[in-house]
């Protein structure tokens, strides 16, 4: 008999007649014939309430007694689920964290799962009990409780399902499912009906709220359908799965974080071991950095600009300030008010003119790009906070997210290609996940060296709306297809860019940009032939804040200098000289235990 994980949220069990439809869902499935395992979160403002009742008490509560305080709304409703389900005619038992036996490291309000015991749980469901599982708990080796964190009930739900082998796991929310961008903002988002781990990974960490990242890195280790459905009506929602839809969008969604800080570190030394100082310093402070970006090295200086969420943004100063004496010279730099604007896809893997279509978008709305940096199916901009939601509707519109997926095409400035990039081995990331000592561990399970790129960069370029997107759309109609792009923040009204480009194409790109553009004679055109991409690839890479300073620290230790960065939730990537790429890749799989 197939099991399935069905997860409530707080809005969705917080009266009792929303629980009692919960219960009907639940009794629906075990009647067509599944043992079911039904997850709830703390009613509606519960969880708000207990944090506020704790600061009426005391400003510095324990982390551990806020552990035991919060938990107390999940066990809540827990037992009134079960209530329900009893008054409806069926069998059902209400289960704690630790009765359940999540195990989790000792990481108060923000624990990581280890393991899982399943031995009562299947106990009960075998016995023809609905387990009714407390969501976002668990308890450590010394029996204290834990509480899992921002989105806990998602991650509990989707390691329950893993550890049972559920057939599915539905998450129900109080939306229709997983749409292309924030309905709140642009009315005209459509829900898509099928997105991959990887698609789903990138809009979560770059601001699409329905769920949260973890959650889904649980699903992408261990292969666990989701589908995200309304707790409302009978909408079958949207489907996440481990491959896109065939054929792929060539963007699925666009993604906005509006309250973004931007720290900069200037005039740093270009030598081996800067980045690892700087991730080291932000790793023991556990703050995820985000859209990180390190200019082509000039001078013997270099420059790095990372974003991080508001409540890191203290502690970000801090650990760069920090940085910066370390390394003895440099000076820390930072913006406020701005806003991060993303789009992903699969396609976009295999279409040119995405970002100049992008970035035209912005230029004709006269919108600034302040910084930028992409992955394997990702773009992100920086922008001025004011103008983020024009941003949005303005690039949903463009690329055509208002209308049915099935009647969306890439337009002629789009155009399908051949791309060679590396592929990530399936087989070797399931070998490594089933050798993980705890279930959320990190996956590194290759490294990838792209030897074939060469690197242009425009220096000294007037910082104006549509010089970016003049750029790329030129690139793109000569038929060249742009990898790794990174724009850093302007210094007196003037910006850099860099991008890589298969090696082959680098003499005509450079032609290309010479005759297209009129750049001006203070702007300097360079290009380095001698490089080449190495990347960690794996799952969990940025909600783990630990994997930058292992990569980069190896690289330091090996005296390989990094000349470019780019950070997405799949892959680590640094720009090197070529002649150390051997070296690099040794270096790195021994670090990561890649055979």
């Amino acid at each position: 008999m197939s099991i399935i994980v069905q997860k409530f949220g707080g809005t969705s069990v917080a009266t009792a007649e929303k629980i009692r439809n919960a219960a009907r869902r639940a009794i629906e499935a075990k009647k067509t014939g599944h043992q079911v395992v039904l997850v709830v979160s703390a009613r509606g403002k519960k969880t708000d309430e207990l944090v506020n009742l704790a600061a009426e008490i005391t400003d510095r509560p324990s982390p551990r007694e806020m552990d035991v305080l919060l938990s107390t709304g999940e066990q809540e409703t827990i037992a009134l689920m079960s209530m329900a389900i009893h008054s409806l005619g069926e069998s059902a038992v209400s289960l704690t964290g630790p009765q359940i036996g999540i195990l989790t490291d000792n990481a108060s309000t923000k624990a990581r799962i280890q393991q899982i015991n399943t031995s009562r749980m299947r106990e009960l469901l075998d016995a023809g009990h609905i387990v009714v599982a407390a969501g976002f708990q668990g308890h450590d080796r010394h029996g204290n409780i834990t509480t899992l964190g921002r989105g806990g009930s998602d991650t509990t739900a989707t390691a329950l399902a893993a550890v049972l082998n559920a057939s599915l796991c539905e998450i129900y929310t109080d939306v229709e499912g997983v749409f292309t961008t924030d309905p709140r903002i642009v009315p005209e988002a459509r829900q898509v009906p099928h997105i991959s781990y990887d698609e789903m990974l990138e809009l979560a960490s770059l601001g699409a709220g329905v769920m949260h990242s973890r959650s889904i890195e649980f699903a992408k280790k261990y292969r666990v359908p989701l589908r995200v459905r309304p707790s409302f009506n009978d909408g079958m929602g949207t489907l996440i799965a481990a491959t896109p839809s065939n054929p792929p969008p060539v963007v699925t969604g666009v993604a906005l974080v509006k309250d973004e800080m931007r720290v900069s570190l200037r005039d740093v030394p270009n030598r081996p071991g800067v980045m690892s100082l700087i991730f080291s310093e932000m790793a023991a402070r556990k703050i995820p950095i985000d859209l990180v970006v390190q200019d082509a090295a000039e001078g013997g200086t270099a420059e790095v600009s990372f974003t991080v969420p508001r409540g890191d943004f203290a502690d970000a100063l801090t650990a760069a300030e920090q940085a910066v004496s370390k390394l003895g010279s440099g000076s820390v730099h930072h913006g406020t008010q701005l806003a991060k604007v993303s789009i992903v896809g699969s396609g976009m893997q295999s279409h040119r003119g995405v970002a100049a279509k992008m970035f035209q978008t912005l230029a004709e709305q006269n919108i600034n790009i302040l910084m930028i940096s992409t992955g394997e199916i990702k773009i992100s901009v920086l922008i001025e906070a004011n103008r983020a939601e024009d941003a949005v509707r303005a690039i949903h519109h463009s690329f055509g997210l208002d209308q049915p997926f099935s009647s969306q095409t890439a337009e002629a400035t789009i155009e399908p290609v051949k791309h060679n990039a590396p592929v990530v081995d399936a087989e070797r990331e399931q070998e490594v996940v089933l050798r993980l000592a705890n279930m959320e561990d990190i996956v590194v399970h290759d490294v990838l060296v792209d030897s074939n790129q060469a690197r242009i960069t425009i220096k000294n370029v007037v910082d104006q709306p549509g010089i970016a997107a003049r750029l790329f759309a030129a690139v793109a109609e000569g038929g060249m297809m742009v990898d790794l792009i990174v724009q850093n923040v302007s210094q007196n009204g003037r910006t850099n860019i860099t991008f890589t480009i298969p090696r082959d194409e680098c003499q005509n790109c450079l032609q290309l940009i010479q005759n297209s553009l009129d750049l001006g004679d203070d702007v300097v055109l360079s290009h380095n032939d001698n490089i080449a991409k190495v990347s960690v690839a794996g799952i969990g890479l940025r909600s783990h804040t630990g994997v930058g300073e292992k990569m980069f620290g190896v690289l330091a230790e090996k005296e390989i200098n990094i000349d470019l960065v780019g950070t997405s939730e799949m892959r680590m990537t640094a720009v090197i000289d070529r002649n150390h790429a051997d070296r690099a890749e040794k270096a790195l799989s021994e670090i990561f235990h890649i055979d």
